[in-house]
């Protein structure tokens, strides 16, 4: 049974995987390489649930619970020692991953799950030099994790269906919607769709179809609007397969087709304005704009989820 939580990484993934076992009464343990990382995750721990008060999510009670169910802990043996479940959500870069994976071989509890939070390795590669295959799983949350209910969920060949099936359950019970993947594919599911939305988005945007703001609106006050409740393949049952036939036909030949990043965005790394980061990248933010507009953000998720439910 999965009560004792470790969420290793403390970046903005960490602290909202924290919250989202914390606020439905599970004690988590935030671990990173520094008490200074720490103090950070806690104060932004601290921001959010904050938030979920003012937008009438938890009651100040319930936040109280939640921020106290959340221990910050440097150690790393110490932080996993008694944990059932290690949600491991340290950068994508395969060595660090390797080398955390080989001191929890020697450090948790035989019977702990362990659990990638990565968007990019499949899990075949994830376990190249471990010994755990068996109780590993990629548990991929999104961003803000504590507010986006999606969890995609993928198993090694070694991996059991009763840990499959328990880690299904507590994500469920945590108010998430797990979808498990039958089989090991780049990009998962949700990123594959993701990104073949926005090759076509940049490729409008170079061709100068459109403004960047107005390819945006297209989406948000479009299929983005239906897409929050209704999916691509119900679409198109609900439009009517022959009608869809024909959009393929007539649309699929002239779609781009590239197998790289976008040169615009190439461009833009390039000169070293990466957006939100620096200030700059298709929009510009100016002083607090960068803020305001993530808390606008994560305001309409909140409402939309409890709009969903």
């Amino acid at each position: 049974m999965i009560r004792n939580i470790t969420v290793i990484g403390s970046g903005v993934m960490g602290t909202g995987i924290a919250i989202s076992f914390a606020t439905k009464g599970y004690d988590v343990i935030l671990n990173d390489l520094n008490d200074e990382l720490l103090h950070k995750a806690e104060k932004r721990v601290a921001a959010d649930v904050a938030l979920l008060v003012e937008e009438e999510v938890l009651l100040e009670k319930e936040a109280d619970t939640s921020l106290n169910a959340i221990r910050y802990v440097a150690n790393l043996s110490q932080a996993v020692q008694e944990a059932d479940l290690i949600i491991e959500a340290i950068p994508e870069v395969i060595e660090w991953k390797w080398d955390l994976y080989k001191q929890l071989e020697e450090m948790k509890q035989p019977t702990a799950i362990v659990a990638s939070n990565t968007s990019t390795f499949p899990i075949s590669r994830l376990m190249e030099k471990c010994t755990f295959a068996d109780q590993m799983v990629i548990m991929h949350f999104f961003n803000p994790a504590h507010l986006v209910p999606l969890v995609e969920i993928i198993k090694h060949e070694q991996t059991s269906d009763a840990i499959v099936e328990e880690v299904r359950n507590i994500m469920k019970e945590i108010g998430k919607a797990p979808v498990i993947l039958q089989k090991e594919k780049s990009g998962f599911i949700a990123n594959r769709l993701q990104t073949a939305l926005m090759r076509e988005a940049f490729s409008l945007l170079a061709e100068g179809v459109a403004t960047a703001e107005d390819i945006d609106t297209a989406i948000t006050a479009g299929p983005g609007f239906r897409w929050a409740f209704t999916g691509p393949i119900e679409i198109a049952d609900f439009g009517g397969l022959d009608t869809w036939e024909r959009v393929f036909n007539n649309v699929a030949s002239e779609l781009n087709d590239t197998k790289e990043a976008p040169a615009i965005i190439s461009d833009l790394v390039a000169m070293k304005k990466l957006g939100v980061k620096t200030g700059e990248g298709i929009f510009q933010y100016e002083g607090e704009m960068v803020s305001n507009k993530l808390l606008e953000r994560d305001r309409s998720f909140i409402r939309l989820a409890r709009m969903k439910k």
